[in-house]
């Protein structure tokens, strides 16, 4: 009797099982190589109501005769947890509920301690790697991995938001996106949604809507210059600000530089290999780049005026706000007297939404973070050689960008 007992009081102990619940039976079966351990609860216990929390309910019926449950290995060996869960009728609220059990989630097919080890190594291993290493389903875990990072969400405080960036990042080939929105003060994403038109806007105000957020509250976005975003933002958030990322404008202004060169390079081979040299900024140059750039700047070359033009409009960000409305109308009336197509165009454009990108000489907001942010999501994206849903890419999104200590979630 004394081997019997201590025979089980070792699964007992290891699995910290509490009564009324104790380890009666345990089975190997080496050619599955799998260990069953059976689980029950005392003759004559009692329980507390799942429903309203009335201690000392009694057993009324048998829900399920042998609920299984993964577990973490014992040595080498699987192991399931096997037990007969039990219904109590409560005399205090007269519902009839199954029982609540310590070692696992209700409804759950793995043991907390099995989904907190998988959740340790998901945030560290790409999910197939993982479902390799403990032999499962991948799908079985994004499932874990998705309710706990929705419950961490649902848990985030958004009742102080003001300020938003928002972004759209690649998350699959065939144009799939995602759009991110980031809290600028907090530095949390916040929410994010697939698409990247006006109707993540009206998505993002029901989210707001679901939080008791008023969207009076949200006084700044910053965004680049998508029409969708911006109808989006006038439509759902008429009493909001838009500030045009910076770094988006010089994008522009860069790409157009980028056209001329292409032009121009038809009739002047020196421009061959040259892209790089033109389009980073002067301190980033390396060694080849800065003496190529240097013999070329001497020519007389369309693709060296629109490069002065960029460099004159970088020098923008830098002037005291008083005097920036000024230095862009200069700007914008040099680039439509230049004669270069690629510049006059970009300069048109940058003239409708001047006010927005002259609105960051007050709010200071880029969304320099967000490309951070896209950086880093799709590092872990390409780790994890891509998901197949969206909502695998924003929950792991999520649970990196925030970083989420999805183990301590109870």
């Amino acid at each position: 009797m004394k081997n019997f007992e201590e025979e089980y009081n070792v699964f007992q102990d290891a699995l910290e099982i509490p009564k009324p619940w104790y380890v009666f039976h345990n089975e190997l079966a080496k050619e599955e190589n799998t260990l069953h351990i059976y689980i029950e609860y005392q003759s004559g216990a009692e329980f507390s109501c799942p429903n309203c929390g009335k201690t000392g309910c009694k057993v009324h019926d048998i829900q399920d005769q042998d609920r299984t449950w993964r577990h973490l290995n014992f040595w080498q060996y699987k192991t399931i947890l096997h037990a007969r869960m039990p219904r109590v009728k409560c005399e205090s609220c007269g519902k009839i509920r199954t029982v609540v059990i310590d070692w696992a989630r209700p409804g759950a097919g793995f043991s907390l301690l099995f989904e907190h080890h998988v959740l340790s190594l998901m945030v560290e291993m790409p999910v197939a790697a993982v479902a390799r290493e403990v032999g499962e389903h991948d799908t079985r875990l994004w499932r874990v991995f998705k309710y706990y990072v929705n419950k961490a969400m649902e848990n985030i405080d958004v009742s102080n938001v003001t300020r938003i960036a928002m972004d759209e990042t690649s998350r699959a080939k065939g144009h799939k996106y995602v759009t991110f929105f980031i809290d600028m003060d907090t530095k949390r994403l916040i929410f994010a949604t697939t698409g990247k038109g006006a109707d993540v806007l009206q998505v993002f105000s029901q989210f707001l809507d679901s939080k008791g957020v008023l969207h009076s509250q949200i006084k700044e976005f910053c965004c680049d210059m998508s029409p969708a975003f911006i109808s989006g933002i006038e439509e759902k958030f008429p009493n909001a600000t838009i500030t045009f990322d910076k770094f988006h404008v010089m994008k522009m202004v860069n790409e157009a530089l980028d056209q001329v060169r292409k032009q121009e390079q038809a009739t002047q081979p020196e421009l061959k290999n040259s892209r790089y040299a033109w389009l980073k900024n002067p301190e980033n140059l390396t060694e080849k780049q800065g003496s190529k750039l240097a013999k070329l700047k001497d020519l007389d070359l369309a693709t060296g005026r629109a490069y002065r033009m960029k460099l004159s409009l970088q020098k923008m960000w830098t002037k005291h706000p008083i005097l920036s409305e000024l230095y862009f109308d200069e700007w914008h009336s040099w680039a439509i007297r230049s004669r270069l197509e690629p510049m006059i165009k970009v300069a048109k454009t940058l003239k409708q939404h001047k006010g927005g990108i002259l609105r960051w000489f007050f709010t200071k907001m880029t969304n320099g973070l967000l490309e951070g942010i896209n950086s880093l999501v799709q590092a872990t994206k390409r780790k994890a050689r891509g998901y197949r849903t969206a909502d695998n890419f924003i929950a792991m999104a999520y649970a990196t960008v925030n970083k989420l200590d999805l183990i301590g979630i109870s």
